[in-house]
């Protein structure tokens, strides 16, 4: 699973930088983000839902991301 997720950064970038940021001014990401720290007051189901939406995209490309680093480091001690 994790081999698959490292295998396709491109993907996630490209949905990162669609779907995670979409709609484009301002993010919409960044709005919800905003409004969690802020204590999530008011927020709904369908909020968190599109939430998580616009966030897997990122989640995903930070993980990859960070398998492809840990890997490039495993290699270099070896």
């Amino acid at each position: 699973m994790l081999k698959a997720i490292e295998k396709n950064i491109s993907l996630w970038a490209m949905a990162s930088f669609t779907l995670g940021l979409a709609p484009f001014n301002p993010p919409h990401i960044w709005g919800k983000i905003q409004w969690i720290m802020g204590g999530a007051v008011g927020m709904k189901a369908v909020d968190w839902g599109d939430f998580f939406m616009h966030g897997t995209p990122w989640i995903l490309l930070i993980v990859a991301l960070s398998l492809k680093l840990k890997n490039k480091l495993q290699k270099k001690t070896s």
